[in-house]
């Protein structure tokens, strides 16, 4: 099988999870699409070392990852902040789990490593090891990066009136 065979097969069977995870990581459908797009277009000019590799997936995933802290880095794309925060939600059956139509836009408000390492851990699953491995850092740097947006979520939910409830217990 050619390498663009190879690649096009990859990109078929992995879609989906892929596109997941970079919507997670970019907050948005055209952020993730060209996220998606950009790191494919990476992972196809090297493909004849990736594809050969034994978790060629988990690559791609941190090349997503990666690519999404470049791109922030490199070009400021001219968000803004706003004083405006979604609605308080009504309180659940259950009042101890948050409406996630509250939670994401705050994630999502969030510099973009610490929405890489928030997506990683709390989307993805993954281990304080597996997000270091993912963003290509130390673990303490991940442990800080997780503990200032927890603390950012925490202060934006207690804006929103939601922070008592939450506590500092939540991490």
């Amino acid at each position: 099988m050619s390498n663009d065979e190879d690649f096009a097969e990859f990109v078929g069977a992995r879609w989906t999870s892929l596109y997941r995870l970079a919507y997670l990581l970019a907050a948005s459908p055209t952020g993730a699409e060209d996220l998606l797009q950009t790191t494919l277009e990476k992972a196809y000019v090297s493909w004849g070392r990736i594809g050969r590799m034994d978790h060629p997936e988990a690559y791609v995933r941190r090349m997503l990852a990666n690519t999404l802290v470049s791109s922030r880095r490199r070009a400021w794309i001219g968000e803004q902040p706003t004083r405006d925060l979604p609605e308080v939600p009504r309180e659940s059956d259950e009042g101890s789990v948050l409406d996630r139509s509250l939670l994401w836009p705050l994630v999502c408000a969030l510099p973009a490593r610490q929405r890489a390492v928030i997506v990683l851990r709390y989307y993805e699953d993954l281990s304080e090891a597996e997000i270091a491995g993912a963003l290509g850092c130390a673990p303490g740097t991940v442990k800080s990066q997780s503990s200032s947006a927890m603390k950012a979520l925490r202060r934006a939910l207690a804006a929103s009136g939601v922070g008592e409830e939450v506590g500092e217990s939540w991490t």
